[in-house]
């Protein structure tokens, strides 16, 4: 039996099938679960996904919000510029309409080949190879690949005539729960007689890790500037690290006078380190701009490290 063929009657039996954007050929619900599925894991998906139908139930409605109101949905997902390209894209959309093609969404912004594939798969039906993380790892032990281009090519040669949108979803439902990064569960695996890795004894080998480099570390320091319970914070330009979201400003000159120093918030990045000083500093008046009150913190656009840090001085405030 053919690859393709062992994927989809395994898929029919075993895979996933109550996710909340599966029976569906909505093209709007499918981009917006896929966008939001880049380098994240459903678990952490689901719970933004129904928060954001239930805002913005179409194409509509999600290009004509703000870009902070997206944003304040979006805040806690992560890799924000996800959050604003999907915005930008939308105003795309509900201008020209959804495009019908893989070649035509990757053009949209924040779609790249493999999440246009996926889109047009399983909105359109049409025959398009994936290669997201899953599917990488997939493929890389079943055929003992680890170039990227070999890898595209193979996922493109075992591509079904028919059933696309089954074979799509097998994939990466079998990257998710069978063929783990760790600990894999060969002894369920549909393609276990046929795969390299495991005949070779090489599933920890494939595919071959990145080499780990030490990141480098940046350091900034924040200026908490408290007021009656509020906190000013500023919007971080886009793009840029958090572009678009609120963030204490950052401190370029000497502290004020008084200025107390506050336990440091660690944060990791793709490509470095950033190590935040915070320094809090009570004033007598509100300067302008947007002042938080600490317990508005959880409903605005804010990124992890300063939710944390509101999350302490409303804790040390009770």
């Amino acid at each position: 039996m053919r690859f393709a063929d062992k994927l989809i009657r395994w898929q029919r039996r075993h895979g996933r099938h109550d996710l909340p954007w599966q029976g569906t050929r909505d093209p709007y619900r499918i981009w917006l679960s896929e966008v939001m599925l880049q380098q994240t894991q459903v678990s952490a998906v689901i719970p933004y996904y129904r928060r954001f139908l239930r805002r913005f139930p179409d194409v509509g409605g999600l290009a004509a919000a703000s870009e902070e109101e997206v944003l304040e949905l979006w805040s806690g997902l992560g890799y924000y510029a996800r959050g604003r390209n999907l915005h930008r894209a939308a105003r795309v959309i509900a201008q020209h309409g959804f495009p019908r093609t893989a070649q035509e969404i990757a053009e949209l912004p924040g779609v790249g080949r493999s999440t246009a594939a996926a889109i047009a798969a399983f909105a359109f039906g049409e025959r398009g190879a994936i290669l997201d993380g899953n599917v990488k790892r997939v493929l890389a032990r079943a055929f003992a690949l680890s170039d990227e281009e070999g890898l595209w090519r193979q996922a493109e040669r075992l591509l079904p005539a028919h059933g696309i949108e089954t074979y799509t979803q097998a994939l990466t439902d079998l990257g998710a729960t069978v063929c783990t990064r760790r600990k894999p569960r060969c002894e369920i695996c549909p393609i276990a007689s046929d795969c390299v890795a495991r005949k070779e004894k090489r599933i920890d080998e494939l595919p071959a890790p990145r080499a780990r480099r030490e990141l480098p570390e940046r350091r900034v320091t924040w200026l908490v500037l408290r007021h009656d319970g509020a906190v000013l914070v500023e919007r971080r330009p886009a793009p840029g690290i958090w572009g678009g979201l609120w963030c204490p400003p950052e401190l370029l000159g000497k502290p004020p006078a008084g200025a107390r120093k506050l336990p440091p918030i660690d944060h990791g990045f793709t490509h470095f380190r950033l190590r935040i000083k915070p320094l809090l500093c009570d004033v007598h008046r509100k300067t302008e701009g947007r002042w938080l009150r600490l317990d508005e913190a959880d409903a605005a656009a804010l990124p992890a490290p300063v939710k944390a840090l509101l999350g302490r001085l409303r804790e040390a405030a009770r």
